[in-house]
């Protein structure tokens, strides 16, 4: 099963900016690794909203992520689609300061890795938007966790 989770954060820094948008998505203990954005055959694709415990701390998370971190006083949206059916699918993943935009660019980029793979299925999405904090960075992730973690070493 893959999992889409989402979180925002603000930090001091861009790193604890973003640090602090995985940990509102659950996956602040995870190395996360970046997949391309294709979803096997016969998965399952659920909204989680936040991750469940997915293995042990400092594990290998296949990951297919959607960031977006913003300088100070300044908005973040990040977003996921996908569109999937038995014999397999696509996400397209966004980011940018605008939640419109993210919006706008997910239907014809999703649209566009539907019709390269020959996919005839509805499209979900998911955008997240964190608003700005003076002096602080913000950030916004969406994320489609595959599986459950390995270990690293």
């Amino acid at each position: 099963m893959i999992q889409v989770v989402w979180g925002e954060g603000v930090g001091p820094t861009e790193k604890a900016g973003f640090d602090a948008a995985l940990a509102d998505a659950g996956l602040h203990r995870y190395n996360l690794r970046r997949l391309s954005s294709v979803i096997p055959a016969d998965t399952t694709v659920e909204q989680a909203g936040t991750a469940p415990n997915l293995g042990p701390t400092g594990g290998v998370l296949d990951a297919v992520l959607a960031e977006q971190t913003s300088g100070p006083g300044a908005r973040a949206a990040a977003g996921l689609a996908w569109a999937s059916e038995p014999s397999g699918g696509v996400f397209y993943e966004v980011s940018s300061h605008d939640p419109e935009t993210v919006a706008e660019r997910l239907q014809a980029g999703i649209e566009q890795g539907k019709t390269l793979r020959g996919i005839d299925a509805p499209v979900e999405t998911r955008v997240v938007t964190a608003d700005p904090a003076p002096e602080r960075y913000t950030s916004a992730v969406v994320a489609a966790v595959y599986g459950e973690s390995s270990p690293l070493l």
